[in-house]
């Protein structure tokens, strides 16, 4: 019989907070990987290594399944639409519900990943979002590199390489052809995180015909864009982000002055990448309420 303890997982408040924005930095390409463990270095006592301690902020995806694969209730297959203005091909991971009332057929979500591709933390959002009863799709932003390499910075530096017009017009192709798509209700939605919800306030500025956005710690649109937003928006922040929320009041200005509809929900106490369940900044409870509220926002402006 095993009798040994599982090992607690780590929160954020084992860490300092000058170490969760360090590697916040590292995470978005502020900083390289050298210049992270050799600033690391003055947390690495006691015979834990820098090295050790990046291991332990990165993402473990053994994490990463809320909703199962096989769950009866959604239905899921990787598709490939064009992106004739973008970087080719891409393949997506599209989700459907597997009861759907003809009558009331379903909205359409995109779910945008951050800056390393359709990672199994995003492929699992997008199953989420199948289960309360939307279809969903999440394109991988590195098809043209031959998809998702199984490593987040692997991804992050594969993601950097793109051209970042073309990757933009990926995420566009993706909302178009969700646009499309039979089975569906014709409203489309988006959310995303960290660069993807950056790429969700530019949809917005893009597509005034989008039903609803909801961005989680992206990065703002241009104040002089604001104008041409139409889709009522939930902003999702994070009360530690100071790299984000530093955009957020000109953004909100903005909105106020163009009289746009919006939310705003700063959870406290949390970070950057609060949502993400496979690494210590996670924090269970402002997630759960943040999704919830996500898939609320979703059910009052997609519905049929």
């Amino acid at each position: 019989m095993n009798t040994q303890t599982p090992a607690r997982r780590l929160t954020a408040a084992d860490f300092d907070q000058e170490l969760l924005d360090l590697y916040d930095y590292y995470a978005h390409g502020k900083i390289s990987k050298r210049e992270f463990l050799d600033r690391a270095g003055k947390w690495a006592v006691g015979g834990l290594t820098a090295a050790a301690i990046l291991g332990t902020l990165s993402p473990n995806y053994a994490l990463a399944e809320q909703v199962a694969v096989d769950d009866p209730d959604i239905q899921g297959e990787d598709i490939v639409y064009p992106s004739p203005n973008g970087t080719g091909d891409i393949t997506a991971y599209l989700v459907r519900p597997t009861q759907i009332d003809p009558s009331r057929p379903p909205a359409a979500v995109l779910v945008i990943h951050e800056n390393r591709g359709l990672n199994p933390y995003i492929r699992d959002v997008v199953r989420r979002l199948a289960k309360a009863g939307f279809v969903a799709m999440g394109p991988d932003g590195l098809s043209s590199l031959g998809g998702y390499p199984g490593s987040d910075d692997k991804g992050r530096e594969m993601q950097r390489t793109l051209d970042q017009t073309a990757l933009l017009n990926d995420f566009f192709a993706g909302f178009e052809y969700l646009q499309a798509l039979d089975g569906t209700n014709g409203k489309v939605g988006a959310t995303g995180f960290c660069y993807g919800g950056g790429v969700v306030n530019k949809l917005a500025v893009a597509y005034p015909e989008m039903a609803a956005g909801v961005p989680f710690y992206g990065a703002a649109p241009e104040s002089s864009q604001v104008a041409q937003i139409q889709a009522p928006l939930m902003i999702q922040l994070a009360a530690l982000d100071q790299r984000i929320n530093a955009m957020w009041p000109d953004y909100q200005k903005a909105l106020e002055e163009n009289d746009k509809r919006y939310e705003v929900n700063i959870y406290p106490d949390v970070n950057h990448g609060f949502h993400n369940d496979t690494t210590p900044r996670y924090d269970e409870q402002a997630a759960r309420l943040a999704e919830q509220r996500t898939v609320a926002w979703f059910r009052t402006y997609l519905a049929g």
